[in-house]
């Protein structure tokens, strides 16, 4: 690709910088939230989205946050599809995004829904702190990551003068 053509679909990317920023984010919510579903909620059974009522509005609520998580991931996927058409993917950005949406809602998991909510637990009947600590530092460390590339494609952004 010549280099007239690179800085034409770098421009596009730019001016796209919001929606390849949105698109990667909703795709880290909905995947981390998807794996979380199928991994802890159907597979190993150690919680479902909501625990203080029965088992039936356990699996209800699970139906809910998995309809929300393949939503997420699958309207993020046409927003890609469209910035692609346009020229304008900023695959940096995008794993920023993606980083960031997965860590964040981790993060908010671990922290709000588990700990402040009490809504569920990532596992009962064991010592927590361990189960705790994991999810939530790794949810910190792709948050932390995703904002460094977040920050490290605003340079680029404020560099060519569009906002």
């Amino acid at each position: 690709m010549d280099t007239k053509a690179s800085s034409s679909i770098d421009n596009q990317a730019v001016i796209y910088s919001r929606r390849n920023l949105l698109s990667g984010f909703l795709f880290g919510l909905g995947l981390v939230a998807f794996i979380d579903e199928m991994v802890f909620h159907q597979l190993l059974h150690w919680h479902h989205f909501y625990d203080l009522s029965t088992t039936s509005a356990g699996l209800v609520s699970d139906g809910i946050f998995h309809a929300f998580s393949w939503l997420a991931t699958v309207g993020s996927l046409f927003m890609v599809a469209d910035l692609r058409r346009r020229g304008a993917w900023w695959l940096k950005r995008w794993v920023g995004g993606l980083l960031a949406g997965g860590g964040l809602f981790n993060l908010y998991d671990g922290l709000i829904q588990h700990k402040v909510m009490g809504i569920h637990q990532i596992r009962y009947g064991v010592d927590l702190l361990l189960y705790d600590l994991t999810w939530n530092i790794s949810a910190a460390v792709l948050l932390i990551a995703g904002l460094i590339l977040i920050f490290q494609t605003n340079k680029t952004i404020r560099r060519k003068g569009v906002s």
